[in-house]
C-alpha cells in the first residue's frame, strides 16, 4: 500500500528535469550569445559557456573584462546552473579539453548553440593566409568538432543544434567562406545524427548591432528593414530557443532566416 492510501498527504511535485546547452562565444554582456543564453536560463535550461576575450581584444568593441562574471552572476540568480570557460578554438585541442572539462562539471548536454566566430573583413586581393587559416578554423573546423563532440555524447534522447551563419561575401572573403563551410557541416550533421534524435540546423539572423555598427551603417541598415529597426540579440534568441524546444525538433536540416525581412 502507497503512503496515499494511510491517508497521509501527498509529497511535493518532482522538480522538472533540467536541460543542459553549451552556447559558444558568449564573451560581452551586449552579444548575441549573451542574448541566447539569457532566454534559455529564463526558459529552465542549465548553461554552459564559452568565452575568448584575446578576439574581443582585436576588434573594435575590446574586452569587457567583468562581462562573464556578471552574465554568470545574472543566470545564476533565475536558478540557472552555469559553468564559463575560456575556450580557444583557433586551438585544435581546445574542443576536447572543454567537453572533458563539461563531462566533470555539467554532465551531458542536450543543446548546442554554436555562436562564436572569427571575423575580420578582407576581400580576395588584401586576405592574408594567416586569417583565412584562422577563419576556417574558428568557424568551421572547431564547429564541425564541438558537433561530433556533442553527438558523441548524446544520450537516447538526442539534442539539438542550432549554428549562427551570414551571407556575407564580397569584400568579407574568409568569414563568409567559412560560415558557407559551417553550412555544408551542419546541414550535413542532420542527415547523419538525425537517427541519434539530433536535429541541426543554421539561423542567419541578418544584422544585429552588437557594438560593429558605426551610426552611418546602422543607419543605413535599419532602412532597409522592413520593419525599420535592425534585430536584438533577444529576437535572435526567440527563435534560437524555439528550435531547441520540444516544437521545434522537427526542424531540422534547414538554413532559417530570421531576420525581420532583411533578405525578403
Amino acid at each position: 500500500m502507497d503512503a496515499t492510501s494511510h491517508g497521509d498527504p501527498p509529497g511535493p511535485p518532482a522538480a522538472p528535469h533540467r536541460k543542459t546547452v553549451l552556447v559558444t562565444g558568449v564573451g560581452r554582456l551586449a552579444g548575441i550569445g549573451a542574448g541566447i543564453a539569457r532566454r534559455l536560463g529564463a526558459d529552465g535550461w542549465d548553461l554552459v559557456l564559452t568565452y575568448w576575450q584575446d578576439y574581443d581584444a582585436r576588434m573594435p568593441w575590446g574586452v569587457q573584462p567583468g562581462d562573464v562574471d556578471l552574465l554568470t552572476a545574472e543566470l545564476q540568480a533565475t536558478g540557472a546552473a552555469v559553468v564559463a570557460r575560456p575556450a580557444d578554438f583557433q586551438d585544435p585541442q581546445a574542443v576536447d579539453r572543454l567537453m572533458e572539462d563539461i563531462a566533470a562539471e555539467a554532465g551531458p548536454l542536450q543543446g548546442l548553440v554554436l555562436s562564436h566566430a572569427e571575423s575580420v573583413d578582407s576581400g580576395i586581393l588584401d586576405t592574408t593566409l594567416g586569417s583565412f587559416e584562422r577563419h576556417f578554423a574558428v568557424n568551421a573546423r572547431a564547429s564541425w568538432q564541438l558537433i561530433a563532440a556533442f553527438a558523441r555524447q548524446a544520450s537516447a534522447e538526442g539534442g539539438a543544434v542550432v549554428a549562427l551563419t551570414s551571407d556575407h561575401t564580397a569584400f568579407n572573403l574568409p568569414y563568409g567562406a567559412s560560415k558557407g563551410a559551417l553550412d555544408r557541416i551542419v546541414i550535413a550533421a542532420a542527415r547523419e545524427l538525425g537517427a541519434q534524435g539530433i536535429s541541426a540546423n543554421v539561423l542567419n539572423p541578418g544584422p544585429v548591432d552588437t557594438g560593429w555598427m558605426d551610426g552611418e551603417l546602422r543607419g543605413a541598415l535599419a532602412r532597409r528593414q522592413p520593419g525599420g529597426r535592425l534585430g536584438t540579440p533577444a529576437d535572435v534568441a526567440g527563435t534560437v530557443a524555439f528550435l531547441l524546444s520540444p516544437e521545434g525538433r522537427w526542424v531540422s536540416g534547414q538554413l532559417v532566416k530570421a531576420d525581420g525581412g532583411f533578405s525578403a
